[in-house]
C-alpha cells in the first residue's frame, strides 16, 4: 500500500520523483505530494485525489532542488484530505511513511502536553514531531531519526528530509517494502523496484530495523543503534519495458496475455523431464528437510490464499501428505498449533504481505520449516523463511493480480511433483509424464486467450448483472472463488464462488432469470455430478456460464446459455486454464462500466497494514 520515492542526485528532481511514482500508482492511493529540498528550505506540493491533479499544481507552482521524496497515500489515519497527504512537515523535517504507528495515540498526548501543534490527522506526523524534537537537542538527522523510531511502535517505511541536511535523504524499513537504487553519481529509494527501474537496476534491499543514509555519491546502512551493516547490491533483470502497457488497454489485460511467458520463466531451469526430477536448488527445500515433513500448512491472503487451495489438492495428491490452507489473518490470531515435522508455506505475489509475514514468523517460534513462494526478490517474506521457491511472472502492476497467480499454481505444482518424488508417493514413470504435460501448459494457455473475443461479446451481454454466482467442485472450487473475486475487484459487481455440492444449502434461493452462473467444469471425475448442479441453475431460470472441455457443446446441448470450450488437459492441470476465461470476462465487464481496472477503488496491491 501507498508509494514512496526519493532521489539525491545533480538533476532537479520534482518531475523525476513524479514519474516515479506514477510508476507505483497500482499500489493504490488517494492523495500524493513531494517535497523538494530548495535554497530556502523545504518546498511542499500535495493534494488529495490522483497524481493528474498533483501534476497540474506543480505545472502553475514548480519545484526546483536536487533532493526529494515523493509520496502516494493510502488513507489509514485520517480520511482522503490535503492536510493528511505526505510529506509532513514540522521545522524543517519532511517525513513521507508507509505502514501503521500503533502507538501514535500515546505518542500524540505526550507531544500535545510538551506543546506540539498538529495539522493532521495522521500518525505520520507523529515521527516528523519526534525527528524534529531530536534535531532540535543539536543531533544530527541520522542520528534524530534513529532516536525516534526506537520509541515508535508498528510497521514503517519512512523517508526524511532535513532544511538544513540537504544532500541526503534518510530511510528507515520495519515491516513495509523499501528498497534503494544506485546510480552514477545520484541514488534513489522506492516503496517497489518499477519505480526507478528506468535509472538503474542496482538494488539493495533493506530488512527490518535497518536506517539507509543517501547522498549522491555513496548509500551506509546502519541498525537502530548506529551500526554500520554491509549489504551487497543485486542486480534486477526486469526491463524497463516490462512495466510498460506495450500498447494494450490496460496493464491488467497486458498481464493476462502475458501468462504463458510467466509460467514458462517460472518453470525454466527448474524441469528434467529425463530424470522425471524437479531442480531441488530451486525448489527451496533439501531432501533431507522433504524426508521429515508430516503436515504441509499453507498460509496465504485473497488470491493467494486461492492457489493455496489448489496447491492443497497436488500435495494430498501427488506427495501424499496431509495439506491445512490457512488464511493468514486467521492464523495469526488463533494460536495456532505448530509442529517441528510441518511445512509451512507462505504464499505472497509481493512477498511483504503484513498478514502472512506475522504468520511465518508464528510458523518458525514453533519449529516449523517455513518456505516463501513470492514473485519479488529479496522481499519480507522470502528474507524471513527458511527456503524460497521464486515465480518468476515479472512485474504486476494491474491490483487484480493475474499473471501471478497463475506462476505460484505452477511453481506449486512442481513443488508437490519435487515433494513426492523425494517421498517415494510419485513414481518417477508418473512424474516425467505430468512434467511434461506442464511443460506443454503455456501453448494452451495461449489456445484459451484466443477466445478473448467471444468473452468480450459475452461480456457485453452481462455488463449490467448486479450479482454473480460461480459454482466449481475439486480443483475447481478454488478457481470459483478466484472469478468471484476478480469481478469484485475490478466490476464493482456483488459475487459469490461456491463449492458447486453446496449450492442447495443457501445459494439456491438467490438464483432467478437475472442471475448469471458461471460453472466451472472441466472433464474430470467431478464431471457427471456437475452437470446435475447446472440442471439445477436452470431450472430456476439461472443465466448458465459454462467453463468446460472441448467435445463437450454437442452433448450437453442446451443446458447453458454461454459456452466457453477449453483444450483438453491432464484434469490434474485444470486450473492452470479454467481461471482464464473468468480473467478475462472480470476484465471485459469493468472495462465496459468504465471503471478504473488497474487502481480499483479502496484496494491496495500490496498489503502491508493490518
Amino acid at each position: 500500500m501507498c508509494g514512496i520515492v526519493g532521489y539525491v542526485g545533480p538533476e532537479q528532481c520534482a518531475d523525476l520523483v513524479l514519474d516515479a511514482l506514477k510508476r507505483l500508482e497500482y499500489r493504490g492511493y488517494d492523495s500524493a505530494g513531494i517535497a523538494v529540498l530548495d535554497e530556502s528550505g523545504v518546498d511542499v506540493r500535495r493534494c488529495e485525489g490522483k497524481l493528474e491533479r498533483l501534476e497540474q499544481i506543480l505545472k502553475s507552482k514548480p519545484l526546483a532542488g536536487s533532493t526529494g521524496i515523493g509520496h502516494t497515500r493510502w488513507a489509514t489515519h485520517g480520511r482522503p484530505s490535503e492536510e493528511n497527504a505526505h510529506p509532513h512537515v514540522v521545522d524543517g523535517i519532511a517525513v513521507v511513511h508507509n505502514g501503521i504507528i500503533e502507538n501514535h495515540l500515546e505518542l500524540r498526548r505526550v507531544l500535545e502536553k510538551d506543546g506540539a501543534k498538529m495539522s493532521s490527522e495522521t500518525d505520520t506526523e507523529i515521527i516528523a514531531h519526534l525527528v524534529a524534537g531530536k534535531r532540535a537537542r543539536g543531533m544530527d538527522l541520522e542520528n534524530s531519526v534513529r532516536s525516534a523510531l526506537k520509541v515508535v511502535k508498528g510497521s514503517y517505511a519512512i523517508a526524511v528530509l532535513s532544511a538544513d541536511e540537504a544532500d541526503r535523504i534518510v530511510v528507515a524499513k520495519n515491516a513495509s517494502p523499501l528498497v534503494v537504487g544506485l546510480g552514477d553519481s545520484e541514488n534513489f529509494v522506492a516503496s517497489d523496484i518499477p519505480a526507478v527501474l528506468g535509472h538503474t537496476r542496482e538494488f539493495i534491499f533493506l530488512d527490518e530495523g535497518e536506517v539507509a543514509i543517501i547522498q549522491s555519491d555513496s548509500v551506509r546502512i546502519t541498525d537502530l543503534d548506529g551500526k554500520e551493516i554491509k549489504k551487497a547490491s543485486r542486480r534486477i533483470d526486469w526491463s524497463p519495458v516490462m512495466a510498460e502497457k506495450e500498447g494494450f488497454k490496460h496493464f491488467m489485460l497486458k498481464e493476462i496475455f502475458e501468462q504463458p511467458k510467466a509460467v514458462e520463466n517460472t518453470l525454466a531451469g527448474r524441469v528434467s523431464t529425463e530424470r522425471a526430477e524437479v531442480n531441488a536448488e530451486l525448489v527451496g527445500i533439501s531432501e533431507s528437510a522433504a524426508l521429515r515433513i508430516r503436515r504441509v500448512v499453507f498460509v496465504a491472503c485473497g488470491t493467494s490464499y486461492h492457489s493455496s487451495m489448489v496447491g492443497k489438492y497436488w500435495m494430498e495428491s501427488l506427495a501424499g501428505l496431509p495439506t491445512e490452507v490457512e488464511l493468514a489473518s486467521e492464523y495469526r490470531s488463533r494460536g495456532p498449533l505448530v509442529d517441528p515435522n510441518d511445512l509451512v508455506i507462505a504464499v505472497s505475489q509481493s512477498g511483504e504481505t503484513i498478514d502472512t509475514l506475522e504468520a511465518l514468523k508464528i510458523a518458525k517460534s514453533g519449529g516449523a520449516r517455513v518456505l516463501a513462494v513470492a514473485n519479488v526478490l529479496d522481499s519480507a517474506i522470502p528474507r524471513a523463511a527458511d527456503g524460497s521457491f521464486y515465480t518468476h511472472a515479472g512485474p504486476e502492476i494491474g491490483v487484480a493480480s493475474t499473471k501471478c497467480f497463475i506462476a505460484q499454481l505452477a511453481g506449486l505444482f512442481l513443488i508437490a511433483v519435487y515433494l513426492g518424488r523425494r517421498r517415494g508417493t510419485l513414481e518417477e514413470e508418473r512424474a516425467g509424464s505430468i512434467l511434461q504435460e506442464l511443460l506443454e501448459i503455456p501453448s494452451l494457455i495461449r489456445d484459451v486467450l484466443d477466445l478473448n473475443e467471444d468473452i468480450m461479446k459475452m461480456s457485453r451481454e452481462l455488463v449490467n448483472s448486479d450479482d454473480f454466482l460461480f459454482l466449481g467442485r475439486g480443483l475447481s472450487f478454488p478457481i470459483a472463488l478466484e472469478g468471484a473475486l476478480k469481478l469484485k475487484e475490478i466490476s464493482y459487481i456483488h459475487a459469490e464462488g461456491y463449492a458447486s455440492g453446496e449450492m442447495k444449502h443457501g445459494p439456491i434461493a438467490l438464483i432467478d432469470s437475472n442471475m448469471p452462473v458461471a460453472v466451472v467444469m472441466p472433464e474430470d471425475e467431478n464431471f457427471d455430478r456437475s452437470i446435475g448442479n447446472v440442471q439445477e441453475v436452470l431450472a430456476r431460470d439461472g443465466r448458465v456460464i459454462l467453463i468446460t472441455t472441448e467435445g463437450h457443446r454437442e452433448k450437453l446441448g442446451n443446458l447453458a446459455q454461454y459456452y466457453l470450450e477449453l483444450p483438453r488437459v491432464n484434469p490434474l492441470m485444470s486450473p492452470l486454464l479454467t481461471v482464464l476465461p473468468l480473467q478475462l470476462l472480470s476484465y471485459h465487464i469493468a472495462d465496459m462500466k468504465g471503471n478504473d481496472v488497474d487502481q480499483p477503488r479502496n484496494l491496495a496491491k500490496t498489503v502491508t497494514v493490518e
